[in-house]
């Protein structure tokens, strides 16, 4: 076909797989995680002594299946201790007046609807009213808890776009010059996310400081990650940092759904993968007393080592690249085809 022989037209195609791609990639991504949200071995509680109190939650734990993994707890203490330390999701307390519901509300928004809907029934049944008591709720300014989520977003968009900046139209640059932009960046994106997780939002009334050099970890991964693949991918680096950085970061991180009413496989990226590390990480410092907040900042970190790792990596291919276009055959691309590459890069990432 001539029109195909076109080079233009041949480039505008070829430059149309990856909004295609990208299409097809927050579609799996996306709906895969969050279309059809249910309970899997969901941890919760049922509080109180006697076989009265282990016969009820057999009968709960038998009606609910593989949703529920149903335990007992002696008294309301400890049910409150499991939850601060994110051990349950819910606990239902029996005796008293009416039964009572515990939650902890800044855990997950999404996770306090589910086991509310679990145990409303089970106290209709009884014929009681059912008292649901929040023992961690969030701040005022951010009633769902899912502000530090969308905050994740905007870190995130930051920092993947200085990706494009940094890593196509700074090709021509060292890459110690590029490393050193790439920790400005990061610091400039980070201290944006603090002004909006504080004076801007509110979303976080304590911690500020500590919460800010959470978001440098997290933007500084990114940026070392995608710069260093910049250097093998090349056009396709937008393409790799959203499917990394978003696809399948944003759905793993519980800012919406927790793992434990998602499928297994985001439940197991919700282990280990960056924005999981933050969003949980973020929770804890403003919420739960630091609980777990150490393994949150090492999965930071782990993706921070990653990062230099990977930056290092490109840095010995340049060289190897840089030796091998000494050569007399070997034609050097200009500076503008250079510059021409990263605009559009930069165009790609600024449209997503």
């Amino acid at each position: 076909m001539p029109a195909v022989r076109n080079p233009a037209l041949r480039h505008v195609l070829t430059m149309m797989l990856t909004p295609i791609l990208m299409c097809v990639g927050m579609g799996l991504a996306y709906l895969g995680a969050f279309s059809s949200p249910e309970p899997h071995h969901m941890p919760v509680a049922v509080v109180g002594s006697g076989p009265q109190a282990k016969v009820f939650a057999q009968t709960v734990k038998d009606r609910a299946g593989d949703k529920l993994d149903v335990r007992t707890l002696d008294d309301r203490s400890t049910a409150i201790d499991r939850l601060m330390t994110r051990d349950i999701d819910g606990a239902y307390v029996l005796g008293g007046k009416a039964p009572e519901l515990i939650v902890a509300g800044a855990g997950s928004d999404t996770t306090v609807s589910v086991v509310e809907k679990v145990f409303t029934p089970v106290a209709a049944r009884q014929g009681l009213p059912l008292t649901v008591t929040d023992v961690a709720p969030t701040v005022d300014d951010d009633p769902t808890g899912q502000g530090l989520f969308f905050l994740l977003v905007a870190v995130s968009i930051g920092s993947y776009a200085s990706v494009a900046v940094i890593g196509g139209a700074g090709a021509v640059l060292r890459m110690r010059t590029r490393a050193l932009l790439v920790v400005a960046a990061s610091g400039v994106v980070s201290l944006i996310g603090a002004a909006f997780a504080g004076p801007v939002f509110h979303l976080a009334h304590q911690h500020l400081w500590g919460l800010w050099a959470m978001t440098w970890l997290y933007s500084a991964g990114i940026l070392f990650i995608g710069v260093g693949l910049h250097t093998f991918l090349k056009k396709w680096t937008t393409l790799g940092v959203m499917v990394l950085f978003v696809m399948l970061n944003f759905t793993s991180s519980g800012g919406i759904f927790r793992p434990d009413v998602q499928n297994g496989f985001f439940a197991a990226l919700h282990g280990f993968w960056n924005g999981a590390g933050y969003v949980e990480g973020a929770r804890s410092l403003l919420y739960f007393d630091s609980y777990d907040l150490a393994r949150n900042v090492w999965t930071l970190v782990a993706w921070l080592a990653a990062g230099l790792v990977v930056i290092g990596v490109a840095k010995l291919a340049e060289s190897r690249q840089e030796r091998a276009l000494t050569a007399p055959a070997a034609p050097a691309r200009s500076e503008a085809e250079l510059t021409a590459e990263a605009d559009e890069e930069a165009e790609q990432a600024v449209g997503v």
